[in-house]
């Protein structure tokens, strides 16, 4: 099976490690890539947001399957086109995108399928936005309605700044605070069919103790010895399967990857929100101990063959750690040099925004590395992480400390 993927972070070089390892993956292509992924795989020059230069490079490689990343292409309506052209490909639609590419929408299938959330208003006049602040109170919860890269939420007591950022928003949710832990849980659709991964948990905030900026994700573990057991056919049967059933029902079948990110509320599981692929970093924990072979199960999602499928599962635990520029998220700093990466047992170093010019190799975004250590529970896995991480130099960056953490202290007191 010869496959493109396509996509530049840490996301990708992760499904690129899954893919490659997948005896049935003859050949892979990333476009456009990065040189973690060029180790293994051969990167093509490609401008991501050119749905017709997609199409031209997996025409031209004769390839069997596409793998779409990131969300900016399937908002785009990549799929669609690729779909048009005879090219089978994992990712939806872009009317089933719009899970992702509008927060409103999203609210709207949640409420005909039945899927517990958040209550929310969607709001476009200052007058409109500070109803709607007062209607729920702090801690405010301020969503852009639109793609924002994963930084379009602020959560915060601050009035002012929950206002200021609704104002800066062109159309924005405004919703109740869900209260409890959160869970990130992935499932993958052939359109009619959902099979769930198992569970992770990601941390958004940039420092520790959940302080900070909003970030994409500063690291991630998996999976959750914390978690109800029934976690994961409790999600199915409310979450996810109503989801796709009625996306199928609207005329526009979802066939990709759903991320649902839940609250376990006192009042049962709620979704805080919908992704249309594979989230990050919570992929850098997941497809290391995903032990199905994952080409495979890709192109039966993207063939629309996935009935019957069972997933299978490394015994081991994983945490990664994400190794962030100076300045992240606001104003992240590139260019810098970053220093050798060290040999320890049981890790992989992820490449995100990193490239190389004469200097070597250099950071180029505002996540530069993410460390998975992996490992028979927890508190082995985070060790070899943070072991790894903190021999890697890069002028001004940062880490949190606490990623999987409290979960590693919990697992061994039961």
């Amino acid at each position: 099976m010869k496959i493109l993927l396509v996509g530049s972070g840490g996301r990708e070089h992760a499904l690129g490690l899954g893919l490659h390892a997948d005896p049935e993956c003859t050949e892979l292509h990333v476009a456009p890539g990065n040189p973690g992924i060029a180790e293994f795989a051969s990167c093509h020059a490609l401008v991501i947001t050119d749905n017709q230069a997609i199409v031209d490079l997996a025409q031209k490689l004769d390839v069997d399957l596409v793998v779409i990343g990131p969300e900016f292409p399937l908002v785009n309506g990549v799929c669609d086109v690729l779909r048009a052209a005879g090219i089978s490909v994992f990712g939806p639609s872009k009317a089933a995108a719009q899970l992702e590419g509008s927060k409103t929408f999203a609210k709207e299938v949640m409420a005909d399928a039945g899927v517990p959330t958040a209550h929310s208003f969607t709001c476009t006049t200052q007058e409109e936005i500070e109803k709607a602040l007062d209607v729920f109170g702090a801690p405010y919860v301020v969503k852009d309605d639109g793609l924002a890269a994963g930084k379009g939420v602020v959560v915060t007591r601050d009035r002012q700044e929950a206002l200021d950022h609704a104002l800066a928003c062109n159309r924005v949710v405004i919703e109740e605070f869900l209260d409890g832990p959160e869970v990130s849980l992935f499932g993958i659709s052939d359109g009619k069919t959902i099979v769930a991964l198992q569970p992770a948990q990601d941390f958004k905030r940039a420092n520790d103790n959940d302080s900070g900026l909003n970030t994409g994700g500063m690291g991630a573990y998996s999976p959750l010895p914390w978690a109800p057991s029934d976690i994961i056919e409790d999600t199915h049967l409310k979450v996810l399967a109503p989801m796709i059933a009625e996306m199928a029902a609207r005329g526009t079948p979802f066939v990709g990857l759903l991320y649902a990110g839940l609250a376990l509320t006192d009042h049962g599981t709620k979704v805080i929100e919908f992704n249309a692929r594979f989230g990050d970093p919570e992929t850098q924990v997941l497809i290391p101990l995903l032990k199905t072979p994952l080409a495979q199960l890709l192109y039966k999602a993207a063939t629309r063959n996935l009935e019957g499928t069972q997933l299978e599962w490394r015994d081991d635990s994983a945490v990664t750690v994400v190794l962030a520029a100076k300045g992240y998220p606001s104003a992240p700093q590139s260019g810098d040099l970053i220093g050798k990466f060290p040999t320890i047992e049981n890790t992989v170093i992820y490449h995100a925004g990193t490239t190389r010019n004469e200097k070597g190799l250099v950071s180029s975004g505002g996540r530069v590395l993410t460390v998975t250590g992996t490992g028979s529970d927890l508190t082995e896995a985070r060790d070899r992480a943070y072991r790894a991480i903190s021999h890697i130099t890069l002028e001004g960056s940062f880490y949190r400390s606490d990623i999987a953490f409290n979960a590693s202290v919990a697992e061994k007191g039961n």
